[in-house]
């Protein structure tokens, strides 16, 4: 590789791009791969990535102080924008004591419902004046995409300060009907928490949290939902009924029964989604929606989460959807293999029956 990193970084960026590729990998030993539709493809005719290629990579991603802490840290998250024509989420970190990046690409237009072939019922979230609505799924199953598209709505259509509290900042908002201020945690904030405890003083009408990574963002997050602020934010989570029990396990046992009280209280919706190879190549979205209500809040209050899922399945008519009904019909509509259908439903015996 040449000695000027930048350059070297452009020219993988511009092929992520040609290709329609999702990510970058950049590892020591290892030639650059991309990840397209899901797969991933070495770059075969690029050279194996040197310990001085890999430096040199760093210093181009990252600036002086995004150094010394990826250093310091052995890990670090910050954004990366080649010229106008894209940006990047970038993780850095070490493996087997070598320096490795994994970038993300962030499409520049933000897509709304239709394009990405995600439930025009979701617009209904948006037009709430409180609540906490969640988007969960595995990494890199569309979160971040839908919840951009989710907050996109709300600024075209009402008027409203919307802050984004993000680690980095991904999708970058232009105001329409609302004010937007985007935050990210070190740059503009000292953290989630910091940035949370915050908003009660900054006149915040809507707000996204990039991610709930602990108590106190949790606990900040659902308290904000529950004084008159509309609350957007992701876990990593399967379905809602793991969802809901992955919240409730990070307090101690004794707060446990006011966290669920508080849930029950504040919680809109659960949507749950994944990113299903299609037959005709590129990707589907199958997912799963939860819509709060006096049954659901019960079962919250109550503990009896694991009824949730009978709930969903039971609910088409107040809109809520199953994910195995959503695999199903993407296999009768073609788009999908029944074989990719039953390995992305976490019920097989029940798709089984639908197909």
């Amino acid at each position: 590789m040449s000695s000027d990193y930048t350059k070297e970084l452009e020219g993988l960026a511009e092929y992520v791009l040609k290709e329609g590729a999702s990510d970058l990998h950049l590892s020591e030993g290892k030639p650059p791969t991309i990840r397209v539709n899901g797969a991933l493809f070495p770059l075969e005719k690029q050279p194996k990535i040197s310990h001085t290629d890999a430096e040199g990579f760093a210093h181009a991603l990252l600036d002086k102080e995004e150094l010394a802490r990826f250093f310091a840290d052995k890990e670090v998250d910050v954004s990366w924008g080649y010229a106008d024509k894209a940006r990047f989420r970038v993780n850095g970190y070490f493996q087997q004591g070598g320096i490795a990046f994994a970038l993300r690409l962030i499409p520049r237009k933000i897509q709304t419902l239709e394009e990405l072939h995600l439930p025009p019922i979701l617009e209904s979230f948006t037009k709430r004046q409180q609540g906490f609505f969640l988007v969960v799924g595995p990494i890199g199953s569309g979160k971040s995409t839908t919840l951009a598209s989710l907050i996109d709505m709300v600024n075209g259509t009402r008027a409203e300060h919307i802050m984004t509290i993000e680690d980095p900042i991904e999708y970058v908002y232009e105001p329409k009907k609302s004010i937007i201020d985007q935050r990210e945690v070190r740059l503009d904030t000292k953290d989630f928490r910091t940035a949370l405890t915050s908003l009660f003083r900054q006149d915040i009408d809507v707000a996204l949290i990039g991610e709930m990574r602990d108590i106190d963002t949790i606990s900040a997050a659902v308290t904000a939902a529950e004084t008159g602020h509309l609350i957007f934010s992701t876990l990593h989570t399967n379905n809602a009924a793991q969802t809901i029990e992955r919240i409730v396990d990070v307090f101690p046992s004794g707060q446990q029964e006011q966290i669920r009280m508080q849930l029950a209280g504040s919680l809109t919706g659960i949507f749950s989604q994944r990113l299903v190879p299609r037959v005709a190549g590129g990707r589907v979205p199958a997912y799963e929606l939860l819509i709060s209500n006096a049954a659901v809040a019960n079962l919250i209050r109550e503990k009896r989460t694991h009824e949730i899922q009978t709930v969903i399945q039971t609910g088409a008519e107040q809109g809520m959807i199953d994910m195995d009904r959503s695999l199903a019909e993407l296999v009768r509509r073609g788009e999908i293999a029944p074989e990719t259908a039953f390995s992305y439903s976490l019920n097989p015996a029940v798709l089984e029956r639908l197909l």
